[in-house]
Parts: C-alpha cells; structure tokens; sequence
C-alpha cells in the first residue's frame, strides 16, 4: 500500500488527507504548529470547492457553520451603485452547486473532525526532505525522520519542502496592501448589515465583505494600493483608525463595518509568478507552496483543495508507481492552477483602476457579459467555478479548463 506523509494541516493538507484516506491510501499529517488552528479570517469556498467537498462526503457540514447570503454583489465602492448582481440558485444551476463563505477555524474543524485519530502530528517541524531514494525522507527540527513513498509538502507560501526542492523562491511585490477582520454583527451600529456577499470596487482598493459562521459574524477583507508598507505576515495587528482614515470618503455602510472592528490585522501582498515544476522523485507540493496567488479571486484556498482531491484521484489510479501518479497529478494541476494565479493578478488591476473612465469602461463590459450570458459575474473567470476535480476525466481535464471566456 502506498504511504503518504503530508507536511502541513491546513486546509490543503487535511482535504489532500481526506481524499487520500477514502480512497484507502495510508496517510500522515506533520504540522508544525501545537495545535489546528487558522488565524480568525474567512475563507471563500466557490462552486468548483464545494463539488470536491461534496465528493468527501463534507459539504453539508460545512454549510451547516457557513454564513447565509443569498447574494454575490459587486458595487461602486464609493457610491454604493450595483455593478452586478447573481443569486446563489443561478450560481448553482450555472455551476453544479453554489458557493459558501465560512470561519476558516470552522472549516478546519470540519476537516480534522471527520479524519479518523492518530493521523494528524502535532508539533512536528519539517526543515527539509529527500525526494529521490527508494522511499522519500523528511526530516524534523527535533531530529527525527519520516520514511514513505510520497511526501507531500503543504507548508503554506513560505514552504520547507519547496525551497528543499528547489531553492528559496523571489517575490515580487506588489503595491497594494490588505487589512482584515472579523465583526460580529451585532457590534455594528445602526442598521443591521445586509448579509450579503459583497464586493465594493476602488478607486485603488478593493473591499470585501461576506457572513460566516451562520451570519453571526461579517469577514471584512480590504486592499489597497500602498508601496510604503513591505511586511508579509498574516499576524501583525494595525489600529482600527488606520483603516477608518484609508477608506475615508467609501460608503458609509462600510465604515459603519469597519467601526466595529476590534482586532485588525494588515499585511503587504507579494505575488509569486507560476513555478515551472510541483514535483521532484517522490515529492511533490499543493495548495500556496504550489501556486500562491493574489486574493482577488477568492481562490488560494479553493485551488488546495482541488489540488488534494486531483493528488488522491492519481495515487489511486497507479497504486504500483507512485512517482508515475506524481507526474499525472502535477500535469492535470499545474496549468491551470498557474492560470488562475494569473487571472487573480489581472483582477487585481482591474478592481483598483484609478481613472473614472477606465472603472466605467470596466463596469460596462461587466454588464454586457451579464446580459450575452457568458457568465453570471461578468468578469470572463466562469471558467474556475466550472471545472470539477472531483469528476472522473479530472486527471485529464485540468489543463484545458481555460476557455474562450477569458478576458
């Protein structure tokens, strides 16, 4: 029987975990980190997530924690005027299933509560692997090794097992900046938020609010461009007046959010250009070590979870030549999890357009895609929420999942 070691429990690792223990491939988690946990934040789950975690038999658990919008909303971010409007029920008729926002803590929970006892390590820090024996080898900080016939590295953007493959990587960064936080709804003064999934565009920014945790909390993401701030960590704290000041003049609703606030935290966003290989002898990486992406399409997680479910699907379909199933996997993920990175760094363009000319000219091509019916957000991107990693031509489909209706 193959043996997988993950290193890393994220939601990459513990969906990869899933999907692989199903499939009755042995499977270890080694996270670094005393305990599962996730910094307070949402997470996004579009369609093409929730098809693979329906296929794990996860879908209605995460739903039951997830928030309740019934709508996916882009608007002027000063003026609050509608740019596009899709329901979830033609989300999920366009795509298979509708999408989910909920607590990045809660997913986790969903994930490591439904594995089986004794897979998940903790406190295990990887410092480096051998991918091209007979068997893998990873190596710990305490000094102990891990023998198996797949490692797979899930260790997040700054990963040890891909800078142990191929050298430390060089991001670019970017200009803009995010802050974040999560309030709860009843710290907001006045009205009552709308539960909606929103989407609030520039000049240079871009706002996103949506509920979780059964609408009991709003998850606030806001970018902005700024090239004065250089500091990539999802853990430093800035005070809720710096971003009250950043987005003075927005729509009072969203300053209303922001009021409530009481924790933020800010960070600088690098982008990572797509990497030429996943895969060397018998480890490979998923989820951001793979391909970190920009947030403005709410896919760095959505993609690790594709990645876990493809990774399960080729390891079971060549049980006898795991190096083999490693290629298979890394040649039906890569191209397209690479486009995706893409895309999110075009749509970060897009959404932060200063000119009032340039954001008009954008805000009419949405809506005649709307009205030709290419795709219900208008963007050109219905090409990811489309595609199924849990289908069964997935080992075969993931590269030509870019269509026409870029743009």
């Amino acid at each position: 029987m193959t043996r997988v070691a993950i290193v890393g429990g994220g939601i990459g690792g513990l969906t990869a975990a899933h999907a692989l223990w199903r499939r009755g491939i042995e499977v270890a988690i080694y996270e670094s980190a005393p305990e599962l946990r996730e910094i307070g934040a949402g997470v996004a789950l579009h369609p093409n997530a929730m098809k693979v975690l329906r296929s794990l038999g996860l879908e209605d658990d995460v739903r039951a924690t997830a928030g309740r919008s019934e709508w996916a909303l882009t608007r002027n971010g000063k003026t609050g005027r509608m740019i596009s409007r899709t329901s979830r029920r033609e989300q999920a008729s366009r795509f298979g299933r509708a999408g989910a926002t909920v607590h990045r803590a809660d997913l986790l929970d969903v994930l490591a509560g439904s594995l089986p006892s004794g897979i998940v390590t903790l406190g295990a820090r990887c410092v480096g692997v051998e991918p091209d024996g007979e068997l893998a080898v990873a190596r710990f900080q305490d000094g102990s090794e891990v023998e198996a016939d797949v490692i797979v590295g899930a260790d997040g953007i700054h990963s040890t097992v891909k800078a142990s493959l191929f050298g430390p990587d060089a991001p670019r960064f970017t200009g803009k900046i995010c802050y974040r936080s999560v309030v709860p709804v009843e710290a907001v003064a006045g009205e009552r938020p709308a539960n909606d999934n929103a989407q609030w565009l520039g000049p240079h920014g871009t706002i996103v609010l949506y509920p979780v945790r059964r609408d009991e909390l709003i998850n606030v993401v806001c970018h902005y461009d700024d090239d004065g701030y250089r500091h990539e960590s999802w853990v430093t704290e800035c005070e809720r007046r710096e971003v009250l000041e950043r987005y003075r003049g927005w729509h009072e609703s969203l300053l209303r959010v922001f009021s409530a606030g009481e924790l933020w935290y800010k960070w600088a966003l690098y982008d990572r250009d797509p990497i030429p290989r996943w895969t060397r002898g018998r480890v490979t990486i998923l989820g951001d070590a793979a391909h970190a992406m920009l947030p403005y399409l709410g896919q760095g997680a959505c993609q690790a979870i594709e990645d876990g479910c493809v990774l399960a699907a080729a390891l079971a379909a060549q049980p006898d030549d795991p190096v083999g199933a490693l290629g298979v996997y890394e040649r039906a993920r890569r191209p397209r999890a690479s486009q995706v990175v893409l895309a999110a760094r075009e749509r970060g363009v897009s959404n932060h357009l200063a000119s009032p000319w340039a954001a008009l000219r954008r805000d009419v091509s949405i809506a005649l895609r709307r009205r030709l019916g290419r795709d219900p957000d208008g963007r050109g991107t219905a090409w990811i929420p489309a595609y199924d990693a849990s289908a069964p031509d997935a080992l075969t489909a993931g590269a030509g999942a870019v269509t026409a209706e870029r743009g």
